[in-house]
Protein backbone atom coordinates (compact mmCIF):
# COMPACT_ATOMS: atom_id res chain seq x y z
CA UNK A 1 0.00 0.00 0.00
CA UNK A 2 1.25 3.53 -1.00
CA UNK A 3 1.19 6.22 1.89
CA UNK A 4 -1.28 8.89 0.50
CA UNK A 5 1.21 11.17 1.88
CA UNK A 6 3.53 10.52 -0.66
CA UNK A 7 1.01 10.55 -3.08
CA UNK A 8 0.13 14.76 -2.50
CA UNK A 9 3.45 15.95 -3.65
CA UNK A 10 5.14 16.75 -7.26
CA UNK A 11 8.80 17.03 -8.41
CA UNK A 12 8.95 20.61 -10.19
CA UNK A 13 11.44 21.51 -12.83
CA UNK A 14 11.72 25.02 -14.25
CA UNK A 15 12.14 25.91 -17.82
CA UNK A 16 13.25 28.61 -19.69
CA UNK A 17 11.37 27.66 -22.69
CA UNK A 18 13.77 24.26 -23.08
CA UNK A 19 16.84 25.41 -20.80
CA UNK A 20 16.22 23.66 -17.48
CA UNK A 21 16.55 25.89 -14.64
CA UNK A 22 16.02 24.11 -11.17
CA UNK A 23 14.31 21.63 -9.28
CA UNK A 24 11.71 22.71 -6.33
CA UNK A 25 8.95 20.36 -4.63
CA UNK A 26 5.37 20.61 -5.02
CA UNK A 27 1.73 19.50 -3.75
CA UNK A 28 -1.91 19.05 -5.06
CA UNK A 29 -4.75 20.89 -3.44
CA UNK A 30 -8.29 20.16 -4.60
CA UNK A 31 -11.28 22.62 -3.59
CA UNK A 32 -14.50 22.88 -5.16
CA UNK A 33 -13.81 20.39 -7.96
CA UNK A 34 -10.69 22.56 -8.94
CA UNK A 35 -7.48 21.08 -8.88
CA UNK A 36 -4.47 23.51 -8.10
CA UNK A 37 -0.51 23.08 -8.10
CA UNK A 38 0.69 25.01 -4.67
CA UNK A 39 4.39 25.76 -4.33
CA UNK A 40 6.41 28.67 -3.39
CA UNK A 41 6.12 31.89 -5.32
CA UNK A 42 9.96 32.02 -5.79
CA UNK A 43 9.60 28.78 -7.88
CA UNK A 44 7.50 30.63 -10.35
CA UNK A 45 9.80 34.13 -10.61
CA UNK A 46 12.26 35.16 -8.73
CA UNK A 47 13.35 38.55 -9.93
CA UNK A 48 16.57 39.57 -7.27
CA UNK A 49 18.43 36.21 -9.00
CA UNK A 50 16.93 37.45 -12.16
CA UNK A 51 15.03 33.27 -11.98
CA UNK A 52 12.36 34.12 -14.69
CA UNK A 53 10.94 30.94 -16.36
CA UNK A 54 7.95 30.24 -18.63
CA UNK A 55 6.74 27.22 -17.72
CA UNK A 56 7.14 23.75 -15.09
CA UNK A 57 7.48 20.46 -15.51
CA UNK A 58 5.97 17.39 -13.18
CA UNK A 59 6.15 13.97 -12.75
CA UNK A 60 2.62 12.10 -12.37
CA UNK A 61 2.15 8.51 -12.13
CA UNK A 62 -0.17 6.74 -14.39
CA UNK A 63 -0.80 3.95 -13.35
CA UNK A 64 -1.87 2.37 -9.89
CA UNK A 65 -0.84 -1.35 -10.17
CA UNK A 66 2.95 -0.07 -10.86
CA UNK A 67 3.98 3.31 -9.63
CA UNK A 68 6.86 3.02 -11.84
CA UNK A 69 5.15 4.44 -14.49
CA UNK A 70 4.95 8.03 -15.02
CA UNK A 71 4.85 10.95 -17.41
CA UNK A 72 5.78 14.29 -17.44
CA UNK A 73 3.42 16.73 -17.58
CA UNK A 74 4.04 19.89 -18.66
CA UNK A 75 2.25 23.47 -17.41
CA UNK A 76 2.48 26.73 -19.02
CA UNK A 77 3.53 30.07 -16.52
CA UNK A 78 1.90 32.29 -18.92
CA UNK A 79 -0.82 32.73 -21.58
CA UNK A 80 -0.66 36.05 -24.22
CA UNK A 81 1.98 38.01 -21.49
CA UNK A 82 0.20 37.23 -18.54
CA UNK A 83 0.73 34.77 -15.64
CA UNK A 84 -1.50 32.21 -15.04
CA UNK A 85 -0.29 31.67 -11.23
CA UNK A 86 -1.82 33.46 -8.30
CA UNK A 87 0.42 35.11 -5.43
CA UNK A 88 -0.78 36.50 -2.29
CA UNK A 89 0.27 39.69 -0.62
CA UNK A 90 -0.66 41.01 2.65
CA UNK A 91 0.03 43.61 5.17
CA UNK A 92 3.62 42.68 5.80
CA UNK A 93 4.40 42.64 1.99
CA UNK A 94 4.93 39.39 -0.56
CA UNK A 95 3.82 35.76 0.86
CA UNK A 96 6.07 33.27 -0.78
CA UNK A 97 3.23 30.89 -2.32
CA UNK A 98 2.04 30.40 -5.54
CA UNK A 99 -0.79 28.17 -7.04
CA UNK A 100 -1.31 27.53 -10.70
CA UNK A 101 -5.04 25.56 -11.75
CA UNK A 102 -4.00 22.28 -13.67
CA UNK A 103 -6.94 21.62 -16.40
CA UNK A 104 -8.09 18.14 -14.91
CA UNK A 105 -9.08 17.36 -18.77
CA UNK A 106 -5.30 17.27 -19.96
CA UNK A 107 -4.97 14.72 -17.36
CA UNK A 108 -4.00 11.57 -17.92
CA UNK A 109 -7.59 9.02 -17.52
CA UNK A 110 -5.25 6.68 -15.43
CA UNK A 111 -3.09 9.93 -13.47
CA UNK A 112 -2.75 8.66 -9.57
CA UNK A 113 -2.35 10.97 -6.70
CA UNK A 114 -3.83 12.57 -3.84
CA UNK A 115 -5.09 16.48 -3.24
CA UNK A 116 -5.22 18.47 0.17
CA UNK A 117 -8.59 19.84 0.46
CA UNK A 118 -10.10 22.59 2.98
CA UNK A 119 -10.80 20.24 5.21
CA UNK A 120 -6.92 18.90 6.05
CA UNK A 121 -5.94 22.72 7.05
CA UNK A 122 -5.36 23.79 10.87
CA UNK A 123 -8.82 23.82 12.60
CA UNK A 124 -8.70 27.54 14.93
CA UNK A 125 -9.52 25.47 18.15
CA UNK A 126 -6.88 22.67 17.60
CA UNK A 127 -3.68 23.18 20.09
CA UNK A 128 -0.70 23.06 17.99
CA UNK A 129 2.29 23.73 20.76
CA UNK A 130 5.90 24.79 20.09
CA UNK A 131 7.89 21.31 19.59
CA UNK A 132 5.35 19.39 18.03
CA UNK A 133 6.18 17.24 15.42
CA UNK A 134 5.75 17.94 11.77
CA UNK A 135 6.79 16.52 8.49
CA UNK A 136 8.26 17.94 5.18
CA UNK A 137 7.33 16.12 2.25
CA UNK A 138 9.99 16.93 -0.50
CA UNK A 139 12.65 16.49 -2.97
CA UNK A 140 15.26 18.42 -1.58
CA UNK A 141 18.76 18.68 -4.15
CA UNK A 142 15.89 16.79 -6.58
CA UNK A 143 16.76 13.81 -4.38
CA UNK A 144 13.86 11.05 -4.46
CA UNK A 145 12.94 7.56 -5.33
CA UNK A 146 14.12 8.06 -9.30
CA UNK A 147 12.64 4.11 -9.63
CA UNK A 148 8.63 5.18 -8.35
CA UNK A 149 9.20 9.10 -8.79
CA UNK A 150 8.45 9.20 -4.89
CA UNK A 151 9.43 12.25 -2.20
CA UNK A 152 10.95 11.29 0.28
CA UNK A 153 10.15 13.09 4.02
CA UNK A 154 12.22 15.21 6.94
CA UNK A 155 11.30 15.36 10.33
CA UNK A 156 10.89 18.70 11.42
CA UNK A 157 8.95 20.39 14.45
CA UNK A 158 7.12 23.65 15.25
CA UNK A 159 9.78 26.48 16.55
CA UNK A 160 7.86 29.18 16.95
CA UNK A 161 4.76 30.20 18.48
CA UNK A 162 2.04 28.45 16.08
CA UNK A 163 -0.94 31.01 15.28
CA UNK A 164 1.25 33.92 15.90
CA UNK A 165 2.90 35.50 12.24
CA UNK A 166 6.86 35.21 13.33
CA UNK A 167 8.17 38.93 13.80
CA UNK A 168 5.11 39.94 12.06
CA UNK A 169 5.32 37.67 8.56
CA UNK A 170 2.57 35.27 7.73
CA UNK A 171 4.57 31.91 8.52
CA UNK A 172 5.74 30.23 11.03
CA UNK A 173 9.61 28.77 12.31
CA UNK A 174 10.11 25.13 11.65
CA UNK A 175 13.45 23.06 13.36
CA UNK A 176 14.48 21.13 10.36
CA UNK A 177 17.37 20.12 8.16
CA UNK A 178 16.57 20.97 4.52
CA UNK A 179 18.18 21.97 1.79
CA UNK A 180 17.67 23.63 -1.54
CA UNK A 181 14.66 21.92 -3.67
CA UNK A 182 12.51 21.70 -0.80
CA UNK A 183 10.79 25.11 -1.45
CA UNK A 184 6.99 24.23 -2.26
CA UNK A 185 6.94 21.00 0.32
CA UNK A 186 3.68 20.62 2.40
CA UNK A 187 4.37 20.97 5.95
CA UNK A 188 1.97 18.63 7.69
CA UNK A 189 0.79 17.26 10.94
CA UNK A 190 -0.50 13.46 11.53
CA UNK A 191 -4.33 14.86 12.56
CA UNK A 192 -4.05 13.75 16.89
CA UNK A 193 -6.80 10.42 17.52
CA UNK A 194 -6.99 9.58 14.02
CA UNK A 195 -6.61 6.15 13.75
CA UNK A 196 -7.35 6.18 9.64
CA UNK A 197 -5.46 4.10 7.46
CA UNK A 198 -2.80 5.64 6.04
CA UNK A 199 -4.34 5.49 2.00
CA UNK A 200 -7.27 8.09 3.67
CA UNK A 201 -4.47 11.07 4.35
CA UNK A 202 -4.92 11.66 7.77
CA UNK A 203 -2.83 14.99 7.90
CA UNK A 204 -2.92 18.26 8.59
CA UNK A 205 -1.81 20.62 6.09
CA UNK A 206 0.36 23.37 8.58
CA UNK A 207 2.20 25.11 5.99
CA UNK A 208 3.79 25.65 2.61
CA UNK A 209 8.00 25.28 3.09
CA UNK A 210 9.29 28.24 1.65
CA UNK A 211 13.55 28.58 2.95
CA UNK A 212 16.37 28.18 5.30
CA UNK A 213 16.13 31.41 8.33
CA UNK A 214 19.59 32.70 9.08
CA UNK A 215 20.83 35.49 10.72
CA UNK A 216 23.58 38.21 9.10
CA UNK A 217 25.62 38.11 12.46
CA UNK A 218 26.51 34.26 11.84
CA UNK A 219 30.08 33.96 11.59
CA UNK A 220 30.03 31.04 9.04
CA UNK A 221 33.56 30.00 10.37
CA UNK A 222 32.58 29.54 14.01
CA UNK A 223 29.01 29.40 13.88
CA UNK A 224 26.37 26.10 12.68
CA UNK A 225 23.47 27.53 10.72
CA UNK A 226 20.57 27.95 12.70
CA UNK A 227 18.54 24.85 11.04
CA UNK A 228 15.29 26.76 11.41
CA UNK A 229 12.85 26.80 8.15
CA UNK A 230 10.08 29.71 7.10
CA UNK A 231 6.84 27.87 6.49
CA UNK A 232 4.01 30.10 5.68
CA UNK A 233 0.69 29.12 7.04
CA UNK A 234 -1.23 27.05 4.61
CA UNK A 235 -4.87 29.19 5.05
CA UNK A 236 -3.49 31.65 2.27
CA UNK A 237 -4.78 28.89 -0.08
CA UNK A 238 -8.10 29.63 0.72
CA UNK A 239 -7.30 33.21 -0.87
CA UNK A 240 -5.77 31.61 -3.73
CA UNK A 241 -7.90 29.31 -4.99
CA UNK A 242 -10.96 31.41 -4.35
CA UNK A 243 -13.20 32.73 -7.39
Amino acid sequence: MIESLLLTAARILTFEQQRRLTNASSFFFERDGRLFLVSSRHVMLNEPSKHLPDRIEIELHIDPENMVKSITFSIPLYRDGKRLWRQGIDSAGGIDVAVIEIERSALPETVVYRAFTPEHLYKPLEQIEVGTRLLVVGFPLGFHDTLHHMPVARRAAVASSFGLRFQGKGYFLTDARTHRGTSGAPVVMRIPGDDSPVDKLPWRLLGVHSARLDVGTRDSDQDEALGLNCAWYADILMTLTSD
